[in-house]
């Protein structure tokens, strides 16, 4: 009998182990990053974990509600003491029991994760939908019998021309104290969007309020959540931070949570519950490192794919999993930031999440095009934004296209063999020399190539751990243009490639980057699957493009545009060498940082571009990829690398490759044979 298999998320790990084996140590022995500094003991609580129960289709498994041990006598004093969150295990007392998919959040990881959605330096044009309004108001006369919200209403209309405000009663409940203490002068917080809809009474301080006033800008992805806290008066970012998507142990694509729903009643309230958790935990941190009242924080902008747009509303994204791709809406929309649960918020904070394009482009691509305007471009322009799944934007002043493409996790490093996600220690650049194809790399946290003298020293702190998303882009592309890999992405033999790192992996071979084995680190190598699995990725972003440019009626654009943390850190070389990205120039090919986050905040900024974004996804033409059948013929073509029929002339300019030839019974054509090194 097979022993059970574990899957930890976000990692990706998984591994058979026999029942009754600690989850801590399934962990340790599989590499995962899961912290414990008490000795499994149950005193640190350091390894806290959420196991996930259903029908998994993506990994293969059902999770039975007895997959892990009963709750124990330790958890319980543990939970007495100090609390744990609902659904979590100690890692050291929860024992194997069945098949089961294991959640390792953020707090419960030594590295902790970089999420590489910083704001991108932009200049705003302030025009947000609450602002601050100082006036003074009349004291109540026995002869002139009005409320203080009446004569508050008329101070308004008076000393600012705003007529017709609206209140709750939460706030009327405030108002009259606040009159009182302000001595009859005070400052209130009123909400306005770009509808025409009354004022609404948001916030009231006595006297003149000077401690600010603040919004969130959120770009809530399939695998990373970043929120930017920004000043609502000058559009400065105070605060940036991201959280891995917690929805992530319910599958790391798109369709495998859908699916999860499928197979899982309840399931889209089991998402929308964990992912309203994570942004609340996200806005107090923000507010906490800001040393900001969460009171002052009074509105909050959303972008997000289809599916995730569903799940933050509460809505099932059953109809988003099959033709045609139904959304239950596609126009913005804006509420109350309490019908989303988010608590960490002033009570009566407004959200307005930005309108999707149709079927799988979302709001993300709609705030791409808001802070991209390819509408407005005279040269025509790709517009790519890589994460789990692809948005893709194509157009000039005369059209714009749209699709979405199912790239997967790979990018994020996850399904890697040695993948993990950015944190200290993950290789994130490597460069191979082409004549003795030994490697040297940089790991994040480290401002120094492998092969200083004083790496090894600074990279003692973190280890170095494995290899996340940019890493494994780059070595991929460097493994091509130094032999060690053919058009069809094999990997060649030691013999074939001259180079011991080759290594025998079963019927394939695998390129040995890292060997910290002998000091009980990890071997970190880019295996035959790894390959594969950067292949797909690759491939379905490629066709994405080029069925946008068949649509255009175009063989090749002016510029690349590449936007979110794919593009600020890969090089558009080893894009280009890859096949990501269509031929151009490399000096055409630039970094737009995390564009979705950049429109996000526009329209947290300025309810002018809300309305222009509302007329603007209008205007641009949706493509299906999933019903194209041109679709699945580019992506054919596309596995190869850089691609098996589309000429390259511009990557022929600034990289060689070589043309080897292995097959997989490891015997080569000798043209890509080697002299052996040593060592």
């Amino acid at each position: 009998m097979t022993d059970p298999l574990v899957i930890f998320t976000p990692s990706g790990k998984r591994g058979h182990f026999p029942v009754g084996t600690p989850v801590l140590t399934a962990a340790r022995q599989l590499g995962v990053d899961l912290d414990s500094v008490c000795g499994g003991r149950g005193i640190c609580s350091k390894c806290q974990i959420t196991p996930s129960f259903g029908e998994f289709s993506k990994h293969g498994v059902t999770v039975a509600d007895n997959a892990l041990s009963d709750w124990n006598a330790v958890e319980q004093r543990y939970q007495d003491k100090r609390g744990l969150k609902s659904g979590r295990r100690l890692g050291c007392q929860a024992t194997i029991q069945g098949d089961v998919v294991i959640d390792v959040p953020p707090e419960s990881q030594v590295h902790k994760q970089v999420i590489r959605k910083a704001a991108s330096t932009r200049a705003m044009t302030m025009d947000p939908a609450t602002r601050l309004y100082f006036v003074e108001v009349a004291q109540p006369d026995m002869h002139t019998p009005t409320g203080d919200f009446e004569r508050l209403k008329r101070a308004l209309r008076d000393q600012w021309q705003v007529a017709d405000l609206r209140a709750d009663v939460s706030i009327l409940s405030k108002l009259q104290p606040t009159l009182r203490k302000g001595n009859w002068q005070v400052t209130v917080a009123l909400h306005q969007d770009h509808t025409g809809t009354a004022p609404r009474l948001i916030e009231i301080w006595p006297g003149l309020h000077e401690n600010g006033l603040y919004g969130l800008a959120i770009d809530l992805g399939s695998t990373t959540i970043a929120a930017h806290l920004c000043d609502l008066q000058t559009g400065d970012v105070i605060g940036s931070s991201g959280v891995m998507n917690p929805q992530i142990r319910f599958g790391e694509d798109l369709m495998s949570r859908v699916s999860y729903v499928m197979m899982n009643p309840g399931g889209d309230v089991e998402m929308t519950t964990a992912v309203r958790g994570a942004l609340n935990d996200l806005a107090v941190d923000l507010t906490n490192e800001a040393q900001i009242d969460p009171s002052l924080l009074v509105e909050a902008t959303f972008v997000c794919n289809p599916v995730m747009h569903h799940l933050l509303l509460g809505i099932d994204p059953v109809e988003l999993g099959q033709a045609p791709f139904a959304l239950a809406t596609s126009d913005s929309m804006s509420m109350p930031a309490a019908q989303l649960d988010l608590t960490a918020m002033n009570d009566r904070a407004q959200v307005y999440v930005l309108p999707c394009i149709a079927g799988h482009v979302g709001a993300d691509a709609a705030a791409v095009a808001l802070s991209e305007e390819p509408n407005k471009s005279k040269d025509l322009a790709l517009i790519v934004d890589v994460g789990t799944n692809a948005e893709i934007l194509l157009g000039n002043t005369e059209r714009v296209l749209a699709c979405s493409s199912p790239t997967g996790p790979a990018f994020e490093g996850a399904q890697i063999s040695s993948g993990q996600r950015a944190a200290p220690g993950a290789i994130e650049r490597i460069e191979i020399d082409p004549t003795t194809k030994e490697p040297r790399f940089r790991i994040i946290g480290v401002d120094m190539w492998s092969d200083d003298p004083d790496f090894e020293q600074a990279a003692a702190a973190t280890g170095i751990t494995g290899i996340c998303g940019s890493g494994i882009i780059e070595a991929v592309a460097e493994m091509r243009m130094a032999g060690l890999l053919d058009a069809s992405g094999l990997i060649g033999s030691a013999e074939q490639t001259g180079t011991p790192r080759c290594i025998p992996q079963g019927r394939t071979h695998a390129y040995t980057i890292w060997d910290g084995t002998a000091d009980g680190g990890p071997l970190i190598t880019v295996t035959q699957g790894d390959i594969r699995a950067i292949q797909l990725a690759k491939s379905a972003l490629y066709a994405g493009a080029r069925l946008l440019m068949d649509e255009m009626g175009v063989d090749k654009v002016d510029r690349v545009v590449l936007a979110g943390a794919f593009g600020a850190h890969i090089s558009p070389k080893h894009a280009m060498v890859l096949g990501m990205i269509p031929d151009v120039p490399l000096d055409r090919v630039q970094s737009a940082g995390n564009a979705a986050g950049t429109g996000a905040r526009i329209a947290l900024c300025n309810i002018t571009a809300r309305a222009e974004i509302e007329q603007t996804v209008h205007q641009i033409t949706k493509i299906e990829t999933a019903i194209e059948p041109r679709f699945q013929e580019h992506f054919v073509a596309a596995n190869a690398i850089p691609h098996a029929t589309d000429p390259f002339p511009e990557l022929a300019k600034v990289a060689a490759l070589p043309n080897p030839s292995f097959n997989s019974k490891g015997e080569g054509d000798g043209s890509g044979r080697r002299r052996r090194r040593r060592g």
